[in-house]
């Protein structure tokens, strides 16, 4: 019954990965009607040399000779050149085939919802992005077109044997069944060893891109050793899989060599009794022995490099399987609607929202309030209160389960993702910069906005002169994470960000919580720039940012527990009287 349904499900998943190909399955009709081709062609090479070394060497015929040598050699003209024309053909196929697999999981990963990101590791999906990528261009590449090649080979030989002599044929064919039981273990044993690499190679992944992108924790906390070690243990398991896979090729490779070797030795013994005997004619034996020494050679090679092949076919198997597993996770936003519109004012309104990440701990629980266009607005609280996680729902980044979200009176989840996505701006705590110029990281790639949009809004904000400081100004390379630029100036690169693509509402998330004072002042220039004739929502730590803003919201344990201004709040002597008086107690004995 287990055996039915893993045929099943390796039946279903080739025909997938066939489907997969057939934009291009004009190469792999080509690359089997070579296949075909080379399956009569190659068994006809050593059926001529028989003839040649049994009948025109032996009688001196010396004319019919160089024309059959020419014969030959032109026949193997033709075979390395359609060798050639298949290996190329299945190669391009892979690649092709790859290239639109990978573009498509690159496409799906990038509409998948944050939450799915949280629960798995970077480096599994770059391995499934790439490693397991190129296990199913093998399957084109060394897979199909390879194995329907040597089975038709292996057909074609034993069909010429048959015709030329059927006892020699039978002799050399006892060491078969010994060959068929080790190519079966063979089989078995790389397919377990494959296995185990690409679950080692998973996990080798996740912990380099985890180690590498966090390497300044490493470093402060003097955790080189440790994780050196801890990295040698995830190697060295790596290392022995592959050593399984090795010790099975260093054992399997010589038994096929001698099993090959016992069939020319039987053919040549049963050749010298016949001999002996008088059952045959010196020049009978002398073609027939001529032409099975080569059939030998070409029956055992394909049979041995088939198990090769098969185990070539599961890895990509394997491989595709994770793919596929990948691009059928159905962790995507959910949409009611599709609705467009041009223009929003930026009135937002909650209206007994109910979330949680993990559908257990609950975050909100039937949050309620609503936020005026072209308003101001603050949101404060201790760690944990829920503010980070409000602005999550807005641009739907994370879905709520319970109750609407309202962007001028449209449902959210009536709004098409991506327009919903342009008319909102995020600039974060940490900010991400890529490894590339300040304008590429500003624009994102967007070719719409040009250079001087760029510059134009860059003096707008007050950080153009920042910027033409910097070696050769906008085509500054900042390296990966922006590396060489402080926290600071990753911030005025992200409000700048922000800026030029004029969004209609604009959410700052504890956006100068970590740079210095100098920073702070200029990046609340940059803000009181950028909030203008907006609706801004600026999620604050420093409570001395937000004072200006139109009203103030303190949130405590998922709720909105005080609203106003700074000023009314501090009167209320409430919360936000205690956030601000912990805040500013070393500074200013009278908070108020």
């Amino acid at each position: 019954m287990i055996n039915n349904q893993k045929k099943n499900w390796d039946s279903k998943l080739f025909r997938r990965i066939i489907r997969v190909s057939k934009p291009h399955i004009h190469l792999l009709i080509y690359g089997l009607f070579l296949t075909f081709s080379l399956a009569f062609l190659s068994p006809l090479r050593p059926y001529i040399i028989g003839k040649l070394v049994g009948e025109y060497v032996r009688l001196s015929d010396e004319e019919s000779l160089f024309y059959g040598a020419l014969l030959v050699v032109a026949i193997l003209i033709v075979e390395s050149l359609m060798l050639i024309a298949v290996s190329y053909l299945s190669s391009d196929l892979g690649q092709r085939v790859v290239k639109d697999l990978r573009d498509q999981l690159f496409r799906h990963i990038t509409k998948l919802r944050l939450r799915y990101f949280d629960q798995k590791p970077i480096g599994m999906l770059v391995t499934r992005s790439v490693s397991d990528m190129e296990t199913i261009a093998e399957i084109f590449s060394q897979g199909i077109l390879v194995i329907a090649g040597d089975l038709l080979k292996l057909t074609g030989v034993l069909c010429f044997m048959f015709y030329i002599n059927w006892k020699l044929t039978l002799i050399v064919l006892i060491p078969i069944p010994i060959l068929l039981i080790s190519t079966r273990i063979f089989k078995n044993a790389i397919k377990t060893s494959f296995q185990e690499v690409r679950k080692q190679i998973s996990g080798l992944n996740s912990f380099v891109q985890e180690h590498i992108t966090g390497m300044n924790i490493v470093q402060i906390f003097s955790r080189e050793g440790v994780e050196a070690l801890k990295f040698s243990k995830i190697n060295s398991a790596h290392k022995k899989a592959h050593i399984k896979g090795i010790m099975a090729y260093s054992i399997f490779f010589p038994v096929v060599e001698i099993l090959s070797a016992t069939s020319v030795a039987l053919l040549v013994l049963f050749c010298i009794w016949s001999i002996s005997y008088g059952r045959v004619d010196y020049g009978t034996v002398t073609t027939e022995m001529m032409s099975f020494v080569l059939y030998v050679n070409m029956l055992f090679r394909p049979i041995r490099m088939l198990a090769d092949r098969f185990n070539t076919l599961q890895m990509g198997m394997v491989g595709s399987a994770r793919v596929f597993e990948l691009l059928d996770t159905k962790e995507y936003i959910f949409q009611n609607d599709n609705l467009k519109p041009e223009i929003f004012n930026g009135n937002i309104k909650f209206n007994n929202v109910h979330f949680s990440y993990d559908n257990k701990a609950s975050v909100f629980n039937g949050l309620t309030f609503e936020v005026n266009a072209g308003e101001t607005v603050a949101i404060v609280g201790p760690t944990g209160a829920g503010k980070t996680s409000l602005i999550n729902l807005i641009s739907r980044y994370y879905e709520f389960q319970k109750g609407t979200i309202l962007l001028d009176d449209f449902n959210i989840r009536n709004l098409d993702l991506d327009v919903l996505r342009s008319k909102i701006a995020v600039v974060l705590q940490d900010v991400f910069l890529y490894n590339t110029s300040i304008l590429e990281n500003i624009t994102v790639g967007n070719r719409n906005i040009s250079r001087e949009q760029v510059i134009e809004s860059a003096k707008k904000v007050g950080v153009h002169e920042f910027i033409m400081q910097l070696p050769n100004g906008y085509d500054f390379e900042v390296k990966e994470r922006g590396a060489l630029l402080s926290s600071g100036q990753r911030q005025i690169i992200a409000f700048i960000r922000a800026y030029v693509y004029q969004p209609q509402l604009l959410i700052l998330d504890e956006a100068t919580s970590s740079i210095d004072s100098l920073s702070e002042e200029f990046i609340q220039n940059a803000t009181e720039e950028i909030t203008k004739s907006r609706t801004s929502i600026i999620i604050a730590h420093r409570l001395s940012t937000i004072q200006n803003a139109d009203c103030i919201f303190v949130m405590d344990q998922g709720q909105i527990v005080e609203q106003g201004k700074h000023v009314e709040l501090l009167k209320k002597k409430g919360k936000y009287f205690e956030l601000y008086k912990n805040q500013f107690i070393n500074q200013n004995s009278d908070v108020i």
